[in-house]
């Protein structure tokens, strides 16, 4: 199947294109749509009438953007009309929904006419909270985005424009430092004098570019004084006109720094690029075609070529999705009248500072594992980048109140953490245990501390304040590795070979001598075995908490520290612990890798310490033990374990929590069954703690909640241990090894 065919298909599978409307409260009942339109709606209806900023209180007004077009000037297809055009502006609704969770109406104007253009747009402010420009043909598209940002007291915003010039200014930034440049100092040309061209040679000149230094080709050549005075070109292009002799692109890159390439494919020649200065920059973005393909470029010099296409199976990929999605969040969330230039700069700041820190692994996955690292290949984020939203929108928001055209005041420091939230529970939920970290980090030693994702995590945890992690392994490895991955951070490192104290062996003779350990035996086990070794850490004070386990076989890894560390003083088992995070639930399942086969004493203590760990990330715990029976429903071995559990449970004094159970799965987690057929239950809300009767059980359980049901897994968590451990699963990236090393931090803290 062609892509054209692949694509077809797409579109018209049922239901047709690429958005719905969906409601955002409950529509189940008739008091729900008495509520939601007649006679309910009157209420706000009025209040709006008397204050129109309620919009923004009762409607979806502030979460809304008009994507609108007139399909004038669509990438790659030209002036194809409103109509034709309606694919691309569903796609950018897209965009903005999966990026920034903005919602949008898709808006096409068949009319040529700008002012009609103008009219129509400007008589929908009641609806937006901004409105973004798409498509739009030159020089019209300057005439109608100038008109409307006068009009309209809300955020106008013409993607195609200032979207590229954006994206292409955090490019430069990085790129102009990779080389050694300052911005100052650089000539650029550009290849193209369209709108993007324009827009983007005006922000270079904000970011520092000396406007004398630019000079401007259209299809008939350098744009010159002459041919201004001459009415060649229209004003806008004539802004860059140059008291230069007239020429071709050839003509205008002889020794320059930088070209800028937004006109058409295959235009440049290796041999132009080796006219420019040393260490070129050159950001070919014609599509899908680029003025100059990548390895043609790369293959004329052998200084050091620093290249950008628009091209997504390219290095350095300049893509608008970096920029409008999160510049509408951060306008819309401190109810912003314009997106100024101000704006625009601290978004291609923090687009150019963020393509400095490391990649998590989730991105490198998600680009087949790339190695992503700031370079001459890597000068700008990758648009599947999650932080990217709470980079640049939180910049936005603090140049829009620092400029002056916020009009809602918002905690700046606090705004990542509710964009955080937007991306899921897991974020806002691991964001609770995380201040809590913060506010009092604590040692956790990483047995495997020279495998690559746990110094990465390390460099994490030590720049984010979480923790102060201890790295077992040989230092100068870890080291070497540090700079290879380009971190910034000094590890603590602990050698194995040295770290076996007198103190150590004798602690572990003592504690295992009676179970067959002689001491050369424990001196031994120190030696060869880091689970041994960051276990004893642990038992001795020189570390706060353990995490192990990621290139060990689960039960291997826990092992050591069940045999030093033990169980708390109040348990017999230890039990594993996974957080499954949905849209608007969370749920903790235990145990999922610990206790194959828990009697009725087990099942009631690892409750106990789940609703325990439910606490820690400020859940209210409901706890349901699970079965194939509904309260007695069936009679037999299996089922009176969880009974008998709960029955323990609810005759426990200590218990201050809502348990009840045997019950079968969907009974704990749907209201309508769990309070209509089984009204006389301790549980009023469904379950948020599931207790399942096996390992087995567990194991399969959660792993269907997370794959089908697409909920984000945080775990396995141990719980039960007389000292913080937890053992990581041998797939668990970068992300995972600090959540649970956070987790670590908080479990320490509590334990003091």
């Amino acid at each position: 199947m062609t892509l054209e065919e692949d694509s077809l298909e797409y579109h018209r599978s049922p239901p047709p294109g690429k958005l719905e409307i969906a409601t955002t409260k409950p529509t189940n009942t008739q008091r729900d749509l008495g509520l939601a339109y007649s006679p309910g709606v009157a209420g706000p209806c009025r209040a709006i009438a008397a204050d129109p900023e309620d919009a923004y209180a009762y409607t979806s007004k502030g979460n809304l953007v008009g994507v609108v077009s007139d399909g004038s000037a669509v990438l790659g297809l030209g002036d194809i009309g409103a109509q034709a055009s309606k694919p691309v502006m569903e796609g950018k609704g897209v965009l903005f929904k999966r990026f920034a969770d903005i919602d949008v109406f898709d808006i096409e104007l068949d009319t040529d006419d700008p002012e009609a253009f103008i009219e129509m747009v400007a008589a929908m402010e009641p609806t937006f909270g901004g409105i973004n420009l798409e498509d739009i043909k030159a020089p019209e598209c300057f005439e109608i985005e100038a008109a409307l940002s006068e009009r309209m007291e809300i955020p106008v915003f013409h993607d195609d424009q200032h979207g590229t010039a954006i994206i292409t200014g955090a490019a430069l930034l990085n790129a102009a430092a990779i080389v050694g440049k300052e911005l100052s100092e650089l000539s650029v040309v550009f290849s193209g004098a369209g709108a993007s061209a324009i827009a983007t040679a005006s922000f270079f000149e904000t970011l520092g570019v000396d406007p004398a230094k630019i000079v401007m080709c259209d299809s008939s050549g350098i744009i010159t004084a002459d041919r201004a005075a001459a009415d060649d070109v229209n004003e806008h292009k004539a802004a860059y006109a140059r008291e230069t002799a007239g020429g071709d692109l050839a003509d205008a890159m002889q020794g320059v720094d930088v070209l800028v390439g937004l006109s058409v494919g295959g235009i440049v020649s290796p041999e132009m690029v080796r006219s420019m200065n040393d260490d070129p920059i050159i950001f070919a973005m014609a599509n899908p075609d680029p003025e100059i393909s990548y390895e043609a470029a790369k293959a004329a010099r052998d200084d050091t070529v620093i290249m950008a296409t628009g091209r997504s199976d390219y290095p350095n990929q300049v893509n608008n999705v970096l920029g409008f999605p999160f510049i509408f969040r951060g306008a819309l969330d401190v109810r912003a009248s314009e997106i100024n230039q101000a704006m625009n700069v601290a978004a291609a700041r923090a687009l150019a500072a963020l393509a400095k820190q490391d990649v998590p692994d989730a991105v490198r996955r998600a680009y087949d594992d790339q190695p992503l690292q700031f370079g001459p290949e890597y000068i700008i984020p990758k648009p599947m980048d999650p932080r990217v939203l709470f980079t640049v929108a939180p910049a936005v928001a603090r140049a829009a109140i620092e400029s002056g055209s916020a009009r809602r005041e918002l905690d700046v420091e606090a705004y990542p953490e509710q964009l955080e939230a937007r991306l899921g529970k897991e974020r806002e939920l691991m964001r609770i245990v995380m201040n809590k970290a913060k506010s009092d980090p604590r040692r956790v030693v990483l047995a495997e501390g020279d495998n690559e994702r746990i110094i990465r995590a390390a460099a994490r945890l030590t720049d984010e304040g979480l923790a102060d992690p201890v790295l077992l392994g040989d230092g100068a490895v870890i080291e070497q590795k540090v700079e290879e991955l380009g971190l910034s951070f000094d590890p603590v490192v602990v050698n194995q070979e040295i770290a076996i104290q007198d103190e150590y062996v004798e602690r572990l003779f003592e504690m295992r001598k009676r179970k067959g350990l002689t001491r050369s035996e424990a001196a031994d086990r120190l030696r060869n075995d880091r689970n041994y070794l960051g276990a004893i850490m642990v038992e001795c004070g020189d570390a706060d908490a353990l995490l192990t386990g990621l290139t060990y076989h689960y039960p291997t890894a826990l092992r050591p520290p069940l045999e030093i560390i033990g169980t708390a003083e109040d348990a017999d088992y230890a039990a594993g612990v996974y957080l499954l995070t949905f849209k608007n639930r969370v749920v903790f399942c235990a145990d999922a890798t610990v206790n194959p086969d828990p009697d009725p004493s087990v099942l009631a203590e690892v409750t106990r310490h789940t609703v325990g760990l439910a606490h820690r990330f400020n859940v209210e715990p409901r706890a349901a033990l699970l079965s194939y029976s509904n309260f007695g429903s069936v009679d037999n071995e299996d089922t009176r374990a969880p009974r008998e559990a709960v029955a323990r449970l609810q005759a426990d004094p200590r218990v201050e929590f809502p348990v009840d159970g045997e019950m079968q799965a969907d009974t704990a987690v749907v209201e309508d069954i769990l309070t209509g057929t089984y009204d006389f239950a301790a549980l009023d809300e469904p379950a948020n703690v599931l207790i399942f009767p096996s390992l087995e059980a567990g194991n399969i359980g959660y792993k269907l909640l997370q794959r089908l049901g697409g909920a984000e897994a945080i775990g396995p968590m141990l719980v039960g241990m007389r000292k913080p451990v937890h053992v990581l699963q041998r797939g668990d990236d970068v992300n995972d090894i600090v959540n649970l090393a956070t987790v670590a931090v908080a479990d320490a803290q509590d334990s003091d």
